[in-house]
């Protein structure tokens, strides 16, 4: 197995450092039992798990709002504190959904041979095309679709991106990069004018495939009622996405071409093998046993800056507000994934304004968004949407922090064994998530970590197995070039379980976390000189 090696932006175990006095008001006002009174309303079987487009999850959005209005921040929106998300929720129809081969019976495969769904009923056939990771890069020049024609046909690409065990890769080295995600290969294959995507694991990996990993997670994947599936409403991906295991993929290609093979041509000098699959006809079909159009909210107020030229430029605050509702009487309540987000852009969004209304206090220069997201769980959904429809100009967008469980102690799970190094103490630590797109960012951070004297970590920068990378709300705005960290305090057993409930939250580390985040905001918000965004990393 790949394991990342440990290491550490900075280990400091008391601050160093007395705060400002034009910031001790709000630095003050950071309180755990703030936090633990936030924490567990949110994940109380009252809120049944905050499924999004659910009655529970709704109780949250409504929770959230009167916080945003009784603290006295601006509605970001126009609709006071809401902006509305339109989704497409729908439940696959697993026994009636399938991948097949040349018409044949025999050659035809369900859950879990592969994984199939699409927000409509659908069959689509297709010639087949190796198109190598699926990849278009010209800035690293490297296209897979360089030397091929996909127009009307259905890609066969590979999981990852190329050279993903070389520290020196142009991929950013062992660490992910924007294009390693389904989404952006799905996106980019259906700009080729592919119908379908076939996504197979990478035959000589040294980690579980993603549909290996996914199912060590345990607690959703084996629950009794399945999470229904969803998609922003007039999504611009509208080609179907089938995730192969080893042997469908190896049935597939047999005889044809060898992916071992491929793999290793393409890693050895990123040269294109992309060619068509003879005599390969693959049919795609996927039905649903209920789909609806429902509606969720992304929550967001505005604390308007002072600088009468800097407060049109904007540093974000963000969390997500859904988590995984209920089977039967089961309740999946997310304290730490993710009420204590939710809570900690509550309790900072509280302090900053505090701060700024404090006779010893100043407000921070540029303004600050503070928003908490809408369906997570189910894609980032909430979050590309306002991407797409933004609040605030992108551009001008300066710093985002997203916090997307920070309330918990990290420890060893199924998903993480073998993959990466978990220090056996992480009391105080604290995993930042985007510095190779920041280093400006991370050196604002780990100097404003001067006052708090978290452990800061970059383990999960610098590897590519369990793509944590891109599996938080920062990853749609790191696509738009803005500097965003995940703040992430780790994995644990308890992760989409429903055993993650409120009173195993570590809330003194939780505050200090905030305080962190607070000095940092600041920092974002008033320097002269934002944060630089790296487009690609691993050219530097």
């Amino acid at each position: 197995m790949l394991t990342a090696a440990l290491s550490g932006y900075v280990t400091l175990s008391i601050a160093s450092t007395t705060i400002p006095t034009h910031l001790q008001t709000g630095w003050n006002a950071i309180s755990e039992s703030h936090l633990k009174s936030e924490v567990t309303y949110l994940a109380s079987n009252k809120l049944q798990g905050r499924l999004s487009m659910d009655a529970g999850d709704d109780k949250s959005v409504q929770w959230l709002v009167k916080q945003f209005a009784d603290i006295g921040l601006k509605p970001a929106s126009g609709h006071y504190y809401l902006q509305t998300v339109k989704l497409i929720q729908y439940i696959p129809d697993q026994e009636n959904s399938y991948v097949m081969l040349n018409g044949g019976k025999n050659n035809r495969w369900k859950t879990p041979d592969v994984f199939t769904e699409f927000n409509r009923d659908i069959n689509v056939d297709g010639e087949v095309v190796f198109a190598g990771y699926g990849i278009t890069a010209p800035e690293l020049n490297y296209d897979d679709y360089a030397n091929v024609d996909v127009k009307g046909k259905i890609v066969l690409i590979f999981e990852h991106e190329p050279q993903e065990r070389n520290a020196n890769a142009i991929f950013n080295g062992t660490a992910n990069t924007i294009y390693a995600t389904t989404r952006v290969k799905a996106l980019n294959a259906q700009q080729h004018g592919a119908i379908a995507v076939l996504i197979a694991p990478e035959p000589n990996r040294k980690h579980p495939s993603n549909q290996e990993r996914y199912s060590h997670i345990g607690g959703s994947t084996a629950r009794k009622i399945p999470v229904p599936s969803q998609v922003l409403y007039q999504d611009e991906l509208k080609i179907p996405v089938a995730v192969l295991s080893d042997k469908v993929a190896n049935d597939i290609t047999k005889d044809k071409i060898s992916l071992s093979q491929l793999q290793t041509a393409i890693d050895n000098d990123l040269k294109p093998q992309s060619q068509i699959l003879p005599n390969t006809i693959i049919t795609i079909h996927d039905e649903n046993t209920s789909r609806k159009v429902g509606v969720s909210y992304n929550v967001a107020g505005l604390l308007e800056g002072s600088d009468p030229t800097l407060k049109s430029e904007t540093i974000i605050v963000s969390a997500h507000h859904d988590h995984d509702g209920m089977s039967g009487k089961e309740i999946w309540h997310g304290a730490d994934d993710n009420a204590s987000g939710t809570a900690g852009v509550v309790e900072l969004a509280r302090a900053m304004a505090a701060n700024g209304q404090s006779p010893s206090g100043q407000k921070p220069k540029r303004s600050i968004l503070f928003v908490v997201f809408a369906s997570e769980e189910r894609g980032l959904l909430g979050a590309f949407y306002m991407t797409k429809h933004p609040l605030r100009p992108l551009d001008t967008t300066r710093a985002m922090i997203n916090f997307d469980m920070i309330g918990r102690n990290e420890s060893p799970t199924p998903q993480t064994d073998g993959l990466i190094n978990i220090p056996s103490n992480t009391s105080n630590r604290l995993n930042l998530i985007g510095g190779r797109y920041s280093p400006d960012y991370l050196q604002t951070v780990t100097k404003a970590n001067d006052y708090v004297g978290l452990t800061l970590d970059d383990r999960f920068d610098n590897e590519s197995a369990l793509n944590v990378f891109f599996r938080s709300d920062q990853f749609p705005f790191v696509l738009h070039n803005i500097p965003a960290f995940w703040w992430f305090t780790g994995f644990h057993p308890d992760y989409h379980h429903t055993t993650d409930t409120a009173d195993k939250i570590n809330y003194e580390k939780m505050k200090n976390i905030l305080r962190l985040a607070y000095m940092s905001a600041y920092q974002f918000a008033d320097e002269q000189t934002p944060p630089a965004f790296v487009k690609n990393p691993g050219l530097n």
